[in-house]
């Protein structure tokens, strides 16, 4: 199910924005930019495969990102125009997909990525390969005390995984619950995080303005995923924000939105100038109903 902002037929005219949230999450974690960018986009927070209200049968759970961006074709087809894309841990590696392979790469106006899950970007290095294996063997452990059925161990090892070195401050039960509810999903998840390849080769080939957020007190295989991204990527712009942790589009709301809407802004500027040799775009008409 998508969660959409309703607008005026004017405000209908400009680019899209499209937020995919991290696994165990939901459309509505992206509420707060939503307020912040609804007056100016038309703004689409799709509920993941497996999370929200997007219900699921076992068997049919994508194993790969690009059965992720699959089962999403609907709601980006919702989202008419070019397209400004968001997006947070495994939604930041189903947006990178999006981006370099799909048939809506070309509609691509902006990319954001927050700490997007993308380990096989970090096995060209000998430092790289062992961040990439403690991934890899934590994947491994979480999805073993699922198939196991051990959701509450599992949930309890993947949320002390992605704190880091920030606070390890309990979640309420209620929080806890839900995740143990979709708990299931997360081996999945980590599978099409795995099997994706040739990240370093796409991420060189994307022309499109990015932007990158990693936290001071994320797990270093996440900084280091977007340090690598950041290296890669033609005119990338990287906010490190040392006081936050993994989840800091909600932990630090204020200066992450703040710093998506000034790159969206920036990105809708460049769309309106004419490269060179080309005539300036003719000035848009606004139908009138009736």
């Amino acid at each position: 199910m998508t969660n959409v902002i309703h607008i005026s037929r004017r405000e209908r005219e400009k680019a899209c924005v499209v937020a995919l949230h991290c696994s165990l999450g939901s459309g509505r974690q992206w509420k707060t930019l939503a307020d912040e960018l609804g007056r100016e986009h038309p703004f689409f927070a799709p509920d993941i495969s497996g999370y929200g209200t997007n219900s699921y049968c076992a068997v049919d759970l994508p194993l790969t990102l690009a059965e992720e961006v699959r089962c999403l074709n609907g709601q980006l087809n919702d989202a008419e125009g070019p397209i400004h894309l968001v997006g947070h841990s495994y939604g930041g590696a189903i947006a990178f997909k999006i981006a370099t392979c799909s048939a809506f790469a070309h509609r691509l106006r902006s990319l954001t990525l927050i700490e997007p899950v993308l380990p096989t970007l970090l096995c060209e290095s000998d430092a790289d390969r062992r961040l990439h294996a403690r991934f890899a063997q934590v994947a491994r452990d979480v999805s073993e005390d699922i198939w196991n059925g051990s959701a509450l161990e599992a949930i309890d090892m993947f949320i002390e995984f992605w704190n880091g070195s920030g606070p390890q401050d309990p979640l309420p039960a209620s929080v806890r619950q839900r995740m143990v509810e979709r708990a299931d999903k997360l081996a999945f998840d980590f599978t099409a995080a795995f099997a994706e390849e040739n990240v370093a080769t796409a991420a060189a080939s994307l022309r499109v303005p990015t932007l990158l957020f990693s936290g001071g007190l994320s797990p270093f295989v996440t900084q280091r995923i977007v340090q690598r991204l950041g290296a890669i990527m033609d005119g990338a712009e990287i906010r490190h924000l040392p006081a936050a942790g993994h989840m800091l589009p909600l932990t630090h709301a204020l200066s992450v939105n703040s710093a998506i809407a000034q790159h969206i802004a920036r990105a809708d500027d460049l769309a309106g100038v004419p490269l060179a040799g080309e005539a300036a775009p003719a000035e848009a008409v606004t139908l009138a109903e009736g």
